[in-house]
């Protein structure tokens, strides 16, 4: 198995390339620079198949004579003019050029203008320019460095002559088709080293850039809204508009910069407004695509938070936020660094500097990268979510953000504190939002005159209303007749609530008091106030004790049942009987 794997990486890598490498050798065997014959033929067979097999462009620079400071672009396109201009002169005699041994005695040829190759109106065109093959050297022939530097005006002069044999440039370069639409006048004519065509193409292409933006902005504005329905998410208007701007622009620069070729900057006369134009049009792409993205977490961040929210876990909406941010610190970086390259600012030697001083680096960023560690702690471990009521510390309240340096609480004052991460790691953290149940311990002060019978319907129907409330806890209450306070009869009310958030459970603790309130009415119990009375005893020999009742079998049981229907007669109507009600968050 693992020969088989060996065998398909090489056939599927190593081959090809092999097959590329020796294809490139045997191009460069066929390079003939001889002779002013050797090179004319050897040129046209390359240029020919140049648009069809990219390799032979290293065949067609070898017979080229180019000045340095010429661009790739300019020199290709010169070689695919002088083969326009070839073509419009008429087919290439091998007779007409000098050959190996013809050309010992002489170090230029002058293909054209000449009377003896040519007529009169064809070489009346070249004026000043001139095609010509000279000697570099030894025996190497190329077309010379003037006829290079003077093909594009001569190829302008000739862009109204029929092709007299071969076929036409324009199918090898797409700029050239445009230029030879182009009248002699307005290429002739130039402003701030651009021809007017130039200008009047570069403001077409702007028009063209604005169209674009609108149009996909036209279209893909509904389209988002679609999509971002069918997800089940939702996102506002304005975060849709944000999205779709920046991506409009993308489109628009990057259309411009594919078609900027067109306009054959590419001399030496325009390099400067060729550096310019593009790489104003790169950095506006480069900073479009990076204001992109950050539109684009806005957006899914948006979409997936407002479905997160409908989920039981809280990860999700801790993780979603981090995310987003991680998103843009990204696109900050790379589209800063990406902005400097478009515009040629040497940002590589600083980012190497980085490496330099990344001791110092280190030790200046502990602190950020303690925070980091701890965010991270925070995510894994899971001590609490946003929403939660929180005690950390002397700070208490709800968890409304966690970022990548801090978690921020809203405390119950509305004040707003901030926790670096890397404290939460040594922290205790008290979560009440992890609260399963919360506890209710209060006292209910009874008058001391209150019947005994009585206080045992009045805690039984307390226990009654307890077992049947939407939220209390079921398995575990405690109502008892406690202890007797300094002026009441006291009962212990130690019940719990299953509420996910404190508004919740304080709608239910209401709803459970207000209900005892209605029992102790409806049963004749009053509670008892805090008060102190001063008895001034004065012994009365004739005042004899009437005891009460005492108790029989059914005593309890009788009285613990008229608590029970007392307290079934007080919920009866109420509409949670019927429908849980829905917690308030």
């Amino acid at each position: 198995m693992k020969r088989f794997f060996l065998f398909l990486t090489i056939s599927l890598f190593v081959f090809p390339a092999l097959s590329r490498a020796q294809g490139v050798t045997n191009i460069t065997q066929e390079l003939k620079v001889s002779s002013p014959q050797e090179t004319m033929f050897t040129y046209i067979y390359a240029v020919k198949r140049y648009a069809q097999q990219p390799e032979m462009w290293a065949v067609v620079d070898q017979t080229l004579d180019a000045a340095p400071q010429m661009s790739d672009l300019a020199i290709e396109t010169a070689a695919v003019q002088l083969y326009g201009i070839l073509n419009r002169l008429g087919r290439v005699d091998p007779k007409d050029l000098p050959n190996q041994v013809e050309s010992e005695a002489i170090d230029r040829f002058v293909f054209f203008p000449n009377p003896e190759l040519h007529t009169q109106e064809l070489n009346r065109l070249a004026e000043n320019y001139v095609i010509e093959l000279s000697r570099m050297g030894g025996d190497e022939w190329k077309f010379s460095r003037r006829t290079v530097e003077g093909i594009e005006r001569l190829h302008d002069r000739f862009a109204d002559e029929p092709i007299r044999y071969g076929t036409a440039e324009i199918l090898i370069s797409p700029s050239l088709w445009v230029r030879s639409k182009i009248p002699l006048g307005w290429k002739e004519q130039s402003f701030a080293t651009l021809a007017v065509w130039q200008w009047l193409g570069l403001f077409v292409l702007i028009i063209f850039g604005m169209i674009v933006d609108f149009t996909f902005r036209l279209f893909l504005r509904t389209g988002i809204r679609r999509r971002v329905k069918k997800s089940g998410g939702a996102a506002s208007p304005e975060t849709v508009r944000g999205f779709l701007k920046p991506f409009g622009l993308l489109l628009g620069a990057f259309a411009v910069l594919l078609l900027l070729p067109l306009l054959g900057l590419y001399q030496p006369h325009s390099a400067m407004a060729n550096d310019i134009i593009r790489g104003a049009t790169l950095f506006l792409v480069v900073v479009s695509a990076a204001w992109s993205v950050l539109r684009i977490s806005d957006l899914v961040a948006e979409v997936m938070l407002s479905r997160a929210s409908r989920t039981e876990s809280k990860l999700d909406d801790v993780l979603i936020p981090l995310l987003r941010r991680a998103v843009k610190v990204f696109a900050v970086v790379f589209g800063t660094i990406y902005a400097a390259e478009s515009i040629n600012l040497p940002i590589k030697p600083l980012l190497a500097s980085l490496g330099i001083g990344g001791l110092a680096f280190a030790f200046a960023a502990k602190d950020t990268i303690e925070n980091l560690f701890g965010s991270i702690a925070v995510i894994l471990d899971r001590p609490f979510h946003v929403g939660d009521w929180v005690v950390i510390g002397d700070t208490e309240g709800t968890v409304e953000e966690i970022g990548f340096r801090s978690t921020r609480v809203r405390t119950f004052y509305n004040s707003m504190v901030t926790i670096p991460n890397s404290s939460l790691v040594r922290a205790e953290v008290d979560n009440y939002g992890r609260r399963q149940y919360r506890r209710l311990k209060c006292h209910l002060g009874l008058e001391y005159r209150t019947p005994p019978d009585k206080i045992v319907s009045f805690t039984e129907g307390i226990r009654e209303l307890v077992r049947t409330h939407p939220y209390t806890r079921k398995d575990y209450f405690q109502v008892y007749f406690n202890q007797f306070g300094p002026s009441s009869l006291d009962i212990l009310l130690y019940v719990f609530h299953e509420t996910p958030d404190w508004s919740t459970e304080l709608r239910e603790r209401e709803r459970l008091l207000l209900d005892i309130l209605r029992l102790a009415d409806h049963l004749g119990v009053n509670f008892a106030f805090p008060t102190q009375t001063l008895h001034l005893f004065q012994e009365d020999h004739h005042a004899e004790h009437q005891p009460g009742v005492l108790p029989g079998l059914e005593t309890d049981s009788s009285a613990a049942t008229t608590g029970r229907d007392a307290a079934q007669a007080i919920i009866h109507e109420q509409p949670w009987r019927d429908q849980k009600p829905s917690p308030v968050g």
